[in-house]
């Protein structure tokens, strides 16, 4: 009898170790997060990972999953990718069926992985390179990738370009995967349109001056400047700039600009700057809104945080689809989620839509300019479905 009891619990103890007890719950359903809480990404992904737990609180709060709850692990891994990858592991051996993840660099290192053990991870990360499924078949993220937003703002400044000769633009960026994921894309784009190119400089994302770099980008005479950095960085960026007289108009990634930088860069912005956004500002009158407005009791919130909430939304319709079809695993998340089609996130961003042949959610991006302390919305570009623009 003793023999018996101790083989059944060694089987449990091992049944339990591989496969997470919790997430076997019937009710309850694991999901890992990976955040940038501390780390040098952090002014963007706190409220972006908040926006993502209260999505979660909000859908468990009404109706969950049908009836079966998410529990969200959420991990602090300071945007170090060896950091993300040892997470990545707990979470296998916890038994998460999906993950809500965050930088380019750890996202792209994982990518093997997560097709190995057919996990769906949904990144803040919007590189292009993980939008092929022949690559990256479990991968997704809800914002047009930032070559596709790279390649809309060009057009719009292309569109609004008034002179006979063609413009100059110079590209800054941080020599990271997430600062060169959309450069060769978009210079190749740029010469397609008539930009001449007159170089690029490198801005790490804690850089605290820029002086050298904007003056070779004003010897150069640069019309346009790209900054492919995240908020922090950008401000440096465009203090400096003033304060060395510049003319140059930049033109920001979804990262760096957001409702904080109207504090950080104390005024360098107005007159100066556009920037790229994908999603909506919040208070503005769209229907996604109001259990947003809701759950915050009015208080603002920047546009990182309304993507961060519409990962979650959009994961939690997979996970109900794949809940009432009888295949709440990953290769079910993932044949949800690539069911989707024109996606409806109550305004929050454009439609999404993913096929088992192409992850892009949508081809979209917004344009803001910086005027008077305010960021003013100006237009929205929408780009072509090229075949050839895939996971590049």
């Amino acid at each position: 009898m003793r023999r018996t009891l101790t083989l059944i619990l060694a089987v449990a103890f091992v049944f339990g170790f591989l496969f997470g007890g919790t997430a076997f719950s019937a009710d309850k359903i694991l999901i890992g997060h990976l955040a940038d809480l501390t780390g040098p990404t952090s002014a963007v992904g706190k409220p972006y990972a908040e926006g993502v737990k209260d999505a979660a609180k909000y859908i468990n709060d009404h109706g969950g999953i049908n009836g079966k709850k998410i529990e969200l692990l959420t991990v602090d891994y300071a945007y170090d990718k060896n950091k993300a990858i040892t997470q990545y592991k707990k979470f296998v051996q916890q038994g998460v069926i999906a993950i809500q993840g965050w930088g380019t660099g750890d996202t792209e290192a994982l990518t093997k992985f997560v097709a190995k053990d057919k996990i769906p991870y949904m990144s803040a990360s919007y590189s292009a390179h993980l939008t092929d499924p022949k690559k990256s078949p479990y991968n997704f993220f809800i914002a047009a990738d930032y070559t596709t937003q790279l390649r809309a703002g060009l057009k719009f400044l292309k569109d609004n370009w008034k002179e006979s000769r063609p413009p100059k633009i110079a590209f800054i960026y941080p020599n990271h995967p997430y600062g060169l994921a959309p450069i060769k894309g978009g210079k190749e784009y740029a010469k397609e349109l008539g930009f001449e190119i007159v170089g690029d400089e490198i801005v790490d994302l804690r850089a605290i001056e820029a002086t050298s770099q904007l003056l070779s980008i004003k010897e150069k005479g640069a019309d346009f400047a790209w900054i492919g950095g995240t908020t922090p960085s950008t401000a440096v960026i465009l203090k400096d700039a003033r304060k060395l007289g510049l003319k140059t108009k930049f033109l920001i990634n979804i990262w760096g600009n957001d409702e904080n930088l109207l504090k950080l860069a104390e005024g360098a912005q107005n007159g100066r700057a556009y920037g790229l956004q994908a999603a909506a500002v919040y208070g503005d009158d769209v229907p996604g809104m109001k259990p947003i407005l809701e759950v915050t009791g009015g208080k603002h919130k920047m546009t990182h945080y309304i993507r961060g909430w519409v990962s979650m939304m959009v994961m939690a319709e997979a996970l109900k689809r794949a809940d009432k079809a009888g295949e709440l695993n990953g290769p079910g998340i993932k044949k949800a989620l690539e069911s989707l089609r024109d996606f409806d996130t109550g305004g929050l961003t454009a439609p999404i839509t993913y096929t088992p042949n192409d992850h892009r959610p949508n081809m979209s991006a917004k344009i803001y300019k910086y005027e008077n302390d305010k960021m003013i919305y100006v237009t929205t570009i929408e780009l072509p479905r090229k075949k050839e623009w895939l996971g590049y």
